[in-house]
């Protein structure tokens, strides 16, 4: 949650800021704010909305000139979204600037303390409170920012990603962080350095970059290499400068309306690039070092236990079929907010396999240190390289998705099954509970995926056809069966995520016991009912429905006559083994739902009360 950014070199900081919050305001877009210190003095604007509105607002209050700068565009957690608690926060003063991102649990008992030695608070948020005891600690023990810093985080309790500021010595800024991400940008000869919530906004200045651990801090000054300490002890870490792996174009729209659309359109690459080196079909392997380097862990587990949360949850149950049904190792999935809270038993003869998107979300993460401590073997699945959760787990697997910007997850779930797949038949081939000819047989049928997922966006005009007919729909049910329950579930989150219609997913059969008292005439019903997996008793869903006169939108396999005679809509789908039927059921689902935000006028990548990362609990 929350998106910080900052500057510090020889360029104007305002434009970089500026532009690197628009790369960030996925993170979060309620509230944004600069600050700029022009060699003289600091230079404040915030306000609640999006950073278009901050901008505007900049050019009409401040001077936004100066080389040195931190922004922030906000998802809110304490204090309701306006100006006043709106980052940056600044300390009572004057001369300290603070963005921050996560919470302080402890706030109010720091809070009551500071007002006991007349400090008063103008916002509603735990930040403020930071800033303050940062600079009461400054004061009162008469040192630099950096050691301040340093023992007011050993004071707090929580999470955080920080920035920090003290004009009166405006030459540095001081970052720091627990379980909320930061990275620091490297300039050429240490000219210059750019910090951020993740990398986008300084791609295009500089390939490297150093990802803080947790509980470590950096004070960033021009001209000097970056020294990172630990908070705990002041001891000093070996500094690993990464380069980074994203261009500039992975994460511009390129001539889509939407992000959205845009990775909905690029999951057919994203999946090739996800298999490939891994599948090699010619030879018929598999490759997976994240695998065969643990095999006999894999071998010899007695359960696999999969922790995630919302669209990775998803795949996670996808992934239950596949390593039961494949490989014939038990699976638990678990909500990783849950989970964390559950007393689980984990033994050193279990794994636990962790999903996210963007490898920073916290209930995840917490379940990871979880299972680690129990003894467990965590293997994570994550898309972003060098993120929390590649750094946290055992081992693991990239998805090489690409940056994925639209809030609402799409090629996330695809790529995270596909790799899901892939782990699956590895096992299988491993245990021999898969014959050499049906494993030859599923590497040829998911090297195939990628262009039959191409061939389902060419019938994108028929699915906004459909979309219009549902756009003013106030409910909708969607119904799977088997491997495609999961995508019912992953369906009904798309819409909800992005058009707030409310939605719910079901296993077909589960209608019986409750939903079906729901159906009437204005209630649309997407039904999954691919040709292979239960077919003929999701037919009889079907005709259920359809006598109780609900609206049926079908996703059916191509050249299917029985559901196209019952249904109002059907979508075809190519046909593939039921096992791969979610990476292209899923498809239709997307742009069903992006069809009929768009159509709502509803902001199909920044949809509100979410964010795309959530760095908090």
């Amino acid at each position: 949650m929350c998106g910080i950014t900052g500057y510090i070199g020889y360029r104007d900081a305002y434009p970089i800021i500026i532009n690197g919050l628009k790369r960030l305001e996925y993170r979060g877009y309620d509230s944004a704010g600069v600050m700029l210190f022009d060699g003289t003095q600091i230079n404040l604007s915030k306000t609640k909305g999006k950073v278009s509105v901050l901008e505007e607002k900049v050019n009409n209050e401040i001077s936004n000139k100066g080389v040195i700068g931190i922004g922030h565009t906000r998802w809110a957690t304490h204090g309701v979204p306006n100006d006043v608690n709106s980052h940056p926060h600044i300390s009572q003063s004057g001369n300290l600037v603070i963005v921050h991102n996560g919470i302080i649990e402890n706030y109010n008992t720091l809070k009551q303390e500071l007002k006991t030695r007349g400090y008063t608070f103008k916002s509603d948020t735990d930040t403020e409170v930071l800033i303050n005891l940062i600079e009461e600690i400054k004061t009162e023990h008469n040192v630099k920012l950096g050691k301040a810093v340093q023992i007011a985080l050993n004071q707090v309790v929580g999470a955080y990603a920080i920035a920090v500021f003290d004009k009166t010595n405006p030459d540095e800024i001081v970052v720091a962080r627990l379980g909320s991400p930061i990275a620091i940008g490297v300039g050429k000869d240490l000219k210059e350095f750019f910090i951020a919530s993740d990398a986008s906004p300084f791609i295009e200045y500089t390939k490297d970059a150093i990802y803080l651990e947790d509980e470590e801090m950096a004070i960033i000054c021009q001209g000097k290499e970056v020294k990172v300490r630990k908070i705990k002890d002041d001891t000093l870490v070996d500094t690993d400068v990464q380069e980074l792996q994203m261009n500039l174009e992975q994460i511009e729209k390129g001539g889509y309306e939407h992000f959205m659309l845009k990775e909905i359109y690029e999951q057919p690459r994203a999946i090739i690039d996800t298999y490939r080196g891994r599948l090699l079909r010619e030879k018929g392997i598999i490759k997976m070092s994240g695998v065969e380097d643990n095999m006999g862990k894999f071998l010899n587990a007695e359960r696999i236990v999969i922790v995630a949360c919302g669209t990775s949850w998803h795949a996670a149950l996808v992934a239950e079929y596949l390593f039961e049904d494949f490989a014939r190792i038990p699976v638990e999935v678990e909500y990783a907010s849950e989970f964390r809270y559950r007393n689980p038993v984990l033994t050193e003869k279990d794994i636990v396999i962790a999903i996210s998107q963007s490898g920073e979300t916290a209930d995840t993460l917490a379940a990871i240190k979880l299972a680690k401590e129990r003894g467990a073997f965590v293997f994570g699945v994550c898309n972003v390289v060098g993120s929390s959760i590649a750094r946290e787990t055992h081992a693991g697997a990239y998805t090489h998705a690409g940056p994925e910007i639209g809030v609402a997850s799409t090629k996330a779930f695809t790529t995270q099954i596909t790799v899901l797949s892939l782990m699956a038949l590895r096992l299988a081939r491993a245990k021999g509970t898969m014959s050499s000819s049906k494993y030859r047989h599923y590497l040829q049928e998911l090297e195939l995926i990628p262009q039959k997922v191409e061939s389902l966006l060419k019938v994108d005009d028929h699915i906004k056809e459909i979309a219009k007919k549902y756009m003013l729909s106030n409910n909708c049910l969607y119904l799977g069966r088997g491997y495609n329950f999961p995508v019912a579930l992953e369906g009904a989150l798309k819409l909800k995520e992005i058009s707030y219609i409310h939605a719910e997913g079901y296993p077909a059969a589960e209608m019986k016991h409750g939903p079906i008292a729901l159906i009437d005439d204005r209630m649309p019903v997407i039904v999954i009912a691919t040709s292979k997996g239960h077919y003929d008793k999701v037919v009889s869903n079907i005709q259920e429905i359809k006598s109780r006169s609900g609206k049926i939108i079908a996703v059916v396999t191509e050249g299917d006559t029985i559901v196209r005679e019952i249904a109002d809509h059907v979508i075809e789908v190519p046909e593939t083994e039921e096992a791969f039927t979610p990476l292209l059921t899923t498809i239709p689902l997307q742009l069903l739902s992006y069809h009929i935000a768009v159509m709502r006028n509803c902001n199909v990548d920044q949809p509100r009360n979410l964010a795309k990362s959530v760095t908090v609990e």
